[in-house]
């Protein structure tokens, strides 16, 4: 029987992305020195930042975006909630018989991460930018981030068997 058991460690991996994508997105080479411009961040500030506190949470804030994410980029997941997140349940064994890993791949996951991105993040990063009168810049570098984090995270959520 094909089961679609949630994947812990490929959470925990998704969990690490957005720390590592960060690290290069906001670096002075990339996009870090238009970031820290366009919300008024300058080196002095950026160095009283509690880095243990900062890191700490975007862990835990990584972690239940990757928790949630199986949701989203994992069709079977969507299938076991029709039979009430029963895995017993007759139908849904023959159902995972059949089409267990059906659309379980990297590429799909991108897919659907990239959409989330595209269809989540973008607009919730862009409606508190115009609101807070950020510029389009920083707007676009903040979810191009998150378009880029999420690809990879679905990647990794619905590719890791």
């Amino acid at each position: 029987m094909e089961k679609m058991p949630f994947n812990f460690y490929a959470v925990i991996a998704a969990t690490f992305v957005t720390l590592i994508i960060g690290f290069f997105w906001y670096s002075p080479k990339v996009f870090g020195t238009i970031w820290m411009k366009e919300c008024g961040i300058t080196e002095e500030k950026a160095k009283q930042f509690n880095m243990l506190k900062v890191f700490g949470l975007t862990i835990v804030y990584s972690f239940m975006l990757a928790f949630i994410l199986p949701t989203i980029v994992n069709h079977q997941m969507g299938a076991m909630g029709l039979f009430d997140g029963n895995p017993k349940n007759p139908v849904y064994i023959e159902l995972m018989k059949t089409h267990g890993n059906v659309y379980r791949s990297f590429k799909h996951g991108a897919l659907h991460g990239f959409f989330a991105g595209l269809f989540i993040a973008l607009p919730m990063t862009a409606i508190n930018g115009l609101f807070e009168q950020k510029s389009w810049k920083y707007i676009l570098i903040n979810a191009g981030y998150w378009i880029v984090s999420l690809t990879i995270m679905g990647a990794i959520i619905c590719g890791w068997k």
